[in-house]
């Protein structure tokens, strides 16, 4: 494997999502997320069967790995921090230092990421983290990118909505 990319879908539209995963040159797309839906029409289109409906015309494989999806209540402290700062998830730019405390100790303290790989396809190049939050800093997968990358030794790219001046 070449390198680790995460995504999330806040920002995008579907044009630009796709896009911005044929661009980074995607193999290998890791759904991270607990529910694979989005509610309303603006994102439907990463809802799990159109989402992997479009990877398969893009020949991109899909994943779920529901193993590193964050637990109810590990969502519920961070929804608390969230309210306690008037940050709304969407517009939220970090996670909280007990979301963070927590993930490490409830998941990645015990994720081996050798497992992992075993998992993929041996041809896989290029990795997709996928989850929602706009901001890699913002969501999980920020959490697992560093692990991987420290323990395999791989490059992260964090795609992010471009920036119009």
């Amino acid at each position: 494997m070449n390198k680790i990319v995460t995504i999330g879908v806040y920002g995008f539209d579907e044009n630009s999502f796709f896009k911005a995963l044929l661009d980074a040159e995607i193999d290998t797309f890791c759904d991270i997320r607990l529910r694979r839906g989005v509610r309303g029409s603006e994102y439907a289109f990463v809802n799990s069967e159109r989402l992997q409906k479009k990877l398969q015309e893009l020949g991109i494989r899909y994943t779920h790995i529901k193993d590193l999806a964050p637990s109810q209540a590990i969502r519920d402290m961070q929804k608390q921090e969230d309210e306690r700062l008037g940050i709304a998830k969407r517009n939220r730019k970090s996670l909280g230092r007990t979301f963070i405390q927590e993930y490490e100790k409830q998941y990645l303290s015990r994720f081996d990421s050798s497992k992992f790989m075993e998992l993929l396809d041996p041809g896989t190049k290029v990795i997709c983290l996928f989850c929602v939050e706009r901001e890699p800093e913002a969501c999980h997968r920020y959490l697992v990118a560093k692990h991987l990358s420290s323990n395999l030794n791989l490059p992260v790219e964090h795609i992010r909505i471009p920036v119009v001046t």
